[in-house]
């Protein structure tokens, strides 16, 4: 593989200045048959489809409209935000991609799991256990079609060749970053169905890699239940491409290419809308969509390679950038748009910045650190006739409470024990004036497992009183017992006074809260509301 691979989906530069530029070029299907576009003022009677598109390590100061001197053009998003509402208070419940990603799809705090910190590898068992309910089982269940398209990362049952199938509950069992040694019959065999993914957890369509695309084997597509190919080379480590290119050894199949991920990616999200008009009209539908991009490497493809003054990073997320476009777009074609809730967000913080970018803005920290740029995220939705065009909010939300939302929504009642920590944002969605915050409080993990929980302006770490994360500055796990950090956002927004000795009182008020929270198995209380998820 190249530094100039070529994209297989055909995308030249020309296609990407119309599409980032000017935010009306097709990349997708025709329309389908029998769309009719909305007369003027009219509004959807049916529910809502739904997409969640999901960066992958963009930070809140990467996008234009969170960060006026970025030095990333974001016109697709920026655009988004112009037609829909921004938050400037949402977060990520992990500063790391596999906690959060749990967190999303099942409404929980992944810190109940048996992950309490790190992240899962391509060949760990599934974290997410069967019975458990997610949003897309949920919505199945009220009629929708759903689709998980982009990286899973959180876990699959691969058949080992001595056998054993790989499943929930034996956790990290078998678990490695690479494949397994031959002589014990653990290395996997890829021609066997995979268990535990998107298409046994309520997903009806599943398009994936099963870690971090671009630097986890191994390296290939999963449809549903099997590869796309069979991998059966190792993925070649080139530091001459880029000296950022450190791929995990790890099996490959014929024609990845890691700078092709998100173009597929988006490439089957358009396919999935276009089939689901075609075929189900009637349905309407939920589409995850969790991009690659910007992590690392950074390696754009052609058609978005020096686009940006930060660099190869920056390029990454105009690559995040224009799929959303493309989605746009076709949401546009298909003529979807008002009857369409879209979300774009990202998993967790950034990685610093290149050429004085400040990728976190001015926030305190950065991916896997427990400060505000670990954990504080953009977060933007459009729904034409429900939410205001060009609003803002600085409700506190979280990723966990798309689950509870989605219920309020559809108005429909979560089941019993199903989302304990997601809560519904639905009117702050809607610009609704509230009497109190819809949080009682959001709780935060770093990498190493270092807890914080916010509540109001008050911002507690607990058991360290550094990052907590392994991204410069580099700090430690929690140590029980050992004095924490202690913030008023309101009066430091940047984390820069630490009060823990000066207010113990409230030190000890949501110490106490957390370890509620932690006992109880649940943020969110659990009965049977109407409307509240």
């Amino acid at each position: 593989m190249g530094p100039k691979a070529k994209i297989s989906s055909c995308v030249n530069r020309r296609q990407f200045i119309q599409a980032v530029g000017l935010g009306v070029a097709s990349l997708v299907l025709p329309q389908c048959a029998g769309s009719a576009k909305p007369s003027a003022g009219a509004r959807p009677t049916r529910r809502p489809n739904i997409i969640f598109i999901m960066a992958d390590d963009m930070g809140y100061g990467d996008v234009r409209c969170y960060n006026k001197d970025s030095k990333i053009p974001t016109p697709n998003i920026d655009r988004l935000a112009s037609q829909g509402v921004r938050f400037t208070d949402a977060h990520s419940p992990s500063a790391v991609c596999t906690p959060t990603r749990y967190g999303i799809l099942t409404g929980r705090y992944c810190w109940r799991t048996w992950l309490k910190s790190g992240v899962v590898g391509g060949y760990t068992n599934p974290l997410i256990e069967p019975s458990r309910t997610t949003v897309g089982s949920f919505m199945q269940e009220q009629g929708y079609r759903a689709a998980c398209i982009g990286k899973w990362h959180l876990g699959v049952g691969w058949t080992r060749h001595n056998g054993y199938v790989g499943n929930a509950k034996d956790g990290r069992k078998y678990s490695s970053h690479q494949d397994g040694d031959p002589e014990r019959g653990l290395n996997v065999d890829f021609t066997k169905p995979i268990n535990g993914g998107p298409a046994d957890l309520g997903f009806n369509y599943a398009y994936f890699t099963a870690a971090c695309s671009t630097i986890d084997g191994p390296f290939c597509y999963i449809e549903n239940r099997h590869t796309v190919g069979i991998p059966n080379k190792q993925m070649p480590i080139d530091r001459s491409i880029h000296p950022d290119y450190r791929p995990r050894p790890g099996w490959m199949a014929d024609g990845f290419d890691v700078r092709d991920v998100d173009t597929v990616f988006s490439g089957k999200a358009v396919e999935f809308m276009e089939n689901n008009c075609k075929k189900t009209p009637e349905k309407p539908f939920f589409l995850y969509l969790a991009l690659s991009a910007p992590h690392a490497p950074w390696l754009p493809p052609d058609f978005t390679e020096g686009r940006t003054e930060e660099g190869p990073r920056g390029d990454l997320v105009a690559w995040v950038d224009w799929s959303l476009g493309r989605v746009l777009n076709a949401l546009d074609r298909l003529k979807l748009t008002e009857e369409t809730l879209i979300i774009m967000t990202s998993d967790n913080g950034p990685r610093h910045g290149a050429n004085d970018h400040k990728s976190a803005g001015d926030l305190r920290g950065f991916k896997s650190h427990i400060w505000e740029g670990g954990h504080r995220i953009p977060f933007i939705a459009r729904w034409p006739g429900k939410i205001k065009p060009g609003s803002t909010s600085d409700e506190v939300i979280c990723l966990t409470d798309l689950m509870a939302t989605c219920a309020a929504i559809v108005e429909k009642d979560l089941p019993d024990h199903a989302g304990p920590d997601s809560f519904n944002i639905l009117p702050a969605l809607l610009g609704k004036k509230l009497k109190k915050p819809i949080r009682p409080a959001v709780v935060h993990h770093s990498v190493f497992g270092v807890f914080s929980i916010r509540q109001g302006s008050w911002k507690l770490i607990l058991d360290t009183k550094t990052s907590g994360g392994w991204v410069r500055p580099s700090g430690k796990g929690p140590v029980p017992g050992t004095p924490g950090q202690l913030y008023d956002l309101q009066e430091d927004p940047y984390e820069q006074n630490d009060l823990w000795d000066k207010r113990p009182e409230i030190v000890e008020r949501l110490t106490k809260l957390l370890e509620k929270y932690k006992e109880q198995g649940y943020s969110r209380a659990l009965h049977k509301e109407r409307g509240t998820g």
